[in-house]
């Protein structure tokens, strides 16, 4: 994972599997509920593994929203108002369109936190960008965060390997969130 979309490509496979994301889904369920916090998800290439990985949790309606997949390009400026100019320009698999993905499906579910995934899982390359490229990106209270991943692997890994990517790079985003606002709290100390 990267602090953005310029930092260094993660490279991977699905190694750790569906545990990996079903721990990482119920742990940030727990960090919502805690904080009265809900979550929205935005998916492309996932295909609603994200929102599966956690409505499959217990009690996930106490903080999940709900969720769009907006696969086709056309339904990610429609539905959840990723600019169109930029669309055109840089097609679907790219950086800045996680982040508006993340941020239009926060504002449009009105949820504290929304989470994206667009990217290429095969077989196919798709806007320039070879197999195995994906963005994803968190949208919350405190701003934006997007990772570049660069997976190996079959189109079925790759999928649930970046599903399992977007909701790490929202847990950490949680923790962070929960020190800074700690420390806010307590004077620094």
């Amino acid at each position: 994972m990267t602090d953005g979309a310029g930092g260094a490509p993660v490279a991977g496979g699905a190694a750790e599997g569906a545990d990996g994301a079903a721990g990482a889904a119920g742990e940030i369920l727990r960090l919502l509920a805690e904080r009265d916090e809900t979550l929205a998800v935005a998916e492309s290439l996932t295909g609603g593994l994200v929102a599966a990985e956690l409505t499959a949790v217990p009690g996930a309606s106490r903080s999940f929203r709900g969720s769009v997949t907006a696969y086709a390009t056309e339904l990610k400026h429609l539905v959840l108002g990723v600019d169109a100019g930029l669309l055109a320009a840089e097609g679907a698999v790219n950086a800045q369109v996680a982040e508006e993905m993340a941020a239009g499906v926060r504002r449009v579910m009105g949820a504290s936190w929304g989470i994206a995934t667009t990217g290429v899982a095969g077989p196919d390359p798709q806007d320039g960008q070879p197999v195995g490229t994906v963005f994803v990106a968190v949208a919350g209270p405190a701003g934006r965060k997007t990772a570049r991943l660069r997976l190996n692997g079959s189109r079925a890994e790759i999928r649930r390997e970046s599903a399992q990517t977007v909701l790490e790079l929202l847990s950490s985003q949680l923790r962070e969130n929960a020190r800074r606002q700690d420390t806010e709290q307590h004077g620094g100390i």
